[in-house]
């Protein structure tokens, strides 16, 4: 069985998240990250960063979040994935963790970054309920994710982005977002 290892406020939840939505039995590692246990040698055989998540699905092992979503969307999804299918889930999620991320989360880029980010995702949002049309898919979880993140951990005031939050509610009533990132906030 596949193993998710993470600990209390950390990215697993977004892993957790995704594996919900595709049904792929796990078991989530809890670590004590304060006691210092993913700083032991045998999570650092695991991911030598010392950070999580991470997964370990049989003899294979991956950390990183983005990566691990676009893993296991290769690997668990419905459909095979084209190539063009694989660089646009990739597009997403990589902007999700190295741009939206960072525009949202670091204070210092906040009052540039968030406007010249939230202004297109909302006009995508208003044209669809999903960032690649009609279906959910990895690139949600990726930037849905982040986006969920900004009323739960920093109460900024999206008012201006109506469609983004109308995205944040719909996301939040999954059942699958209920029983990761929902029931860890």
């Amino acid at each position: 069985m596949l193993k998710l290892y993470g600990g209390a406020r950390s990215r697993a939840s977004i892993v957790q998240w995704y594996l919900e939505e595709l049904e792929v039995p796990y078991e989530f590692v809890k670590l004590d990250m304060q006691a210092g246990q993913h700083l032991q040698p045998e999570y650092l055989a695991i991911n030598p960063m010392g950070k999580v998540p991470a997964i370990v699905d049989g003899d294979f092992q991956l950390w990183e979040s983005g990566a691990i979503l676009l893993y296991l969307a290769e690997k668990y999804g419905k459909n095979p994935l084209s190539l063009s299918e694989r660089a646009t889930f990739t597009q997403w999620v990589l902007f999700a963790n190295a741009t939206l991320a960072t525009g949202v989360f670091v204070e210092a880029n906040r009052e540039k970054e968030m406007p010249r980010l939230l202004t297109p995702l909302n006009e995508i949002l208003v044209r669809q309920p999903f960032l690649l049309g009609n279906e959910f898919t990895v690139a949600d979880v990726a930037v849905g994710s982040i986006l969920a993140y900004i009323p739960l951990f920093l109460k900024l005031d999206l008012g201006a982005y109506p469609a983004i939050l109308n995205y944040i509610q719909q996301l939040s009533e999954r059942v699958a977002f209920q029983k990761s990132i929902g029931g860890r906030a």
